[in-house]
């Protein structure tokens, strides 16, 4: 890539929703960027100069100036780039954003997904709790085109890489159908209002590919 005034680097992997939360924000955004495939197995050198804390992509270079952590990226971007604005400008609005974002990676996330796999409980109770989380998200994207309102934010980036572009497809790949339309009309309207925005498309992994992928991840859980 030229080195023009942006000059932005992405380390990421193509199945992380971390990753792609961030590649569609550069994208929303219209900032051209380089990619930077990981291996996040063996990791590479520069992944561990670049993240010596996590060790973990995403991580945005702009500038020379080096940032880790989705959430923290997406504000950067947002306040780096000023068109397409990310987070609501309301403080209240923004706060909730934020929290709603960390239930989705914190619970949502690792809950609907690990205990799922491992269902010490049985698979009927881990699906019940899973779903019990995931009504959050219904009421509160409820009557509204987005979490964000009328466009797409923060936390349809954050929900949406995590939620129906990844998790759904490791269900799918136990063949559980977590978030049944009947159950929860709003989260499919919302996704599918999702599936419509080309960015978005631009930057979600391959479906068959990211089952199969998932299902290693399972694998991975039931050993541990």
């Amino acid at each position: 890539m030229a080195n023009n005034e942006e000059d932005v680097k992405l380390l990421g992997f193509w199945a992380s929703p971390f990753s792609g939360r961030v590649k569609m924000a550069l994208k929303l955004k219209g900032v051209s960027y380089e990619y930077l495939e990981q291996d996040i197995v063996n990791k590479s050198a520069l992944l561990l100069e670049l993240n010596p804390v996590f060790k973990k992509v995403p991580v945005l270079v702009h500038k020379g100036q080096i940032l880790a952590e989705s959430h923290l990226i997406l504000e950067y971007i947002d306040q780096t780039w000023k068109n397409n604005p990310i987070l609501p400008q309301d403080p209240y609005e923004k706060a909730m954003a934020r929290f709603w974002a960390k239930f989705v990676d914190e619970q949502v996330g690792p809950v609907c997904f690990k205990s799922v796999v491992k269902a010490d409980k049985g698979i009927e109770v881990a699906i019940e709790e899973a779903q019990e989380l995931i009504t959050f998200l219904e009421k509160e994207v409820a009557g509204k085109d987005f979490f964000g309102g009328k466009t797409i934010g923060f936390l349809d980036l954050v929900a949406g890489s995590m939620i129906p572009f990844c998790l759904a497809r490791g269900w799918e790949g136990m063949g559980i159908d977590m978030i049944p339309e009947e159950k929860f009309p709003e989260l499919n309207r919302w996704i599918r209002n999702l599936n419509d925005i080309e960015i978005v498309r631009e930057c979600i992994p391959q479906r068959e590919k990211q089952i199969e992928h998932m299902m290693k991840v399972a694998e991975r859980i039931k050993l541990a």
